[in-house]
């Protein structure tokens, strides 16, 4: 009896034009599709399923959207027949240097003019996040960008923003406004008490310390929630 293999049409017998590496250097990186991408991110199928094929059913349980894919642990993609330890950590570096890309790409942005700057400049740092983050933004009185400063990492529900941490960079960073930023997992862009009454801290804080918080700025994967924007502040 056959095995399933032997069944199989391995990439090695497809024709030379439809193979994912002799494809890509013949008619350019932009013709092949995400499969075909990641089948070269990770060079070999299983016994059962070519590369390609391995790629197609790892988008299809993602639902085809990379950044779901892009959310998957080593151990996720592991769960995968074909997919071992060193495979997972080439599709994951792929996705990560695709984030870094976009994040540089952001950097020539040196004013902030409105709340849609703010997000994105810092879309990229929480782009994938399962866990939530807390961030400032340092500014010039000229609302030019000085820094982007990590005050904190937390959990699903939430994360620690100490008034002292983030005074503290501000004043180190030479700031004269600051924006402070944070995601919500969940997609809720509404924001919580807690997350209303510590901007309300902050803005008295810094009146003292004659730093302006100029917004509070809620991020989830496809959109943001302005304090500014809403009048609340």
């Amino acid at each position: 009896m056959n095995t399933p293999y032997e069944n199989k049409i391995t990439i090695k017998a497809w024709a030379e034009e439809d193979r994912p590496r002799e494809k890509l250097l013949a008619q350019g990186r932009r013709v092949l599709s995400d499969a075909e991408l990641i089948a070269i991110l990770i060079g070999s199928g299983s016994t059962t399923e070519s590369a390609v094929d391995l790629s197609k059913r790892i988008l299809h349980t993602c639902q085809n959207d990379l950044n779901a894919l892009a959310k998957l642990s080593v151990q996720d993609l592991s769960k995968f027949k074909g997919i071992g330890e060193a495979k997972a950590i080439s599709i994951i570096a792929a996705l990560e240097l695709g984030r870094r890309r976009k994040e540089v790409e952001l950097l020539d942005l040196n004013k902030i003019s409105s709340s849609k700057d703010i997000y994105n400049l810092l879309a990229p740092n929480f782009a994938d996040l399962l866990h939530e983050e807390f961030w400032i933004i340092l500014l010039s009185r000229a609302n030019k960008v000085l820094h982007k400063v990590l005050i904190s990492k937390g959990g699903q529900a939430g994360t620690i923003a100490d008034p002292k941490i983030i005074f503290k960079a501000a004043l180190e960073g030479n700031a004269a406004n600051i924006i402070l930023a944070h995601n919500h997992p969940s997609g809720n862009l509404k924001p919580s008490q807690a997350d209303m009454q510590l901007t309300k801290k902050l803005q008295e804080a810094g009146k003292l310390l004659d730093l302006q918080v100029l917004d509070h700025v809620i991020f989830t994967e496809r959109s943001y929630f302005s304090f500014a924007d809403e009048g609340l502040l």
